[in-house]
């Protein structure tokens, strides 16, 4: 069994970012586990995205 972390800071980079994985293998997915976090830096709110992706 193998992982595939994916980080981005908008979700739609995320998003692309998976279906590139996805297409780009013939592995078998066992699961894919979305997170998502935000912080505060002087008054503006940084978010980070993240998917492990579990694969045979």
């Amino acid at each position: 069994m193998k992982v595939k972390v994916i980080d981005e800071a908008h979700e739609k980079d995320l998003e692309d970012s998976i279906n590139e994985f996805l297409s780009s293998t013939d592995n078998e997915i066992v699961d894919i586990k979305f997170q998502t976090a935000v912080s505060i830096d002087h008054d503006e709110q940084i978010y980070c995205f993240s998917a492990l992706i579990i694969y045979k």
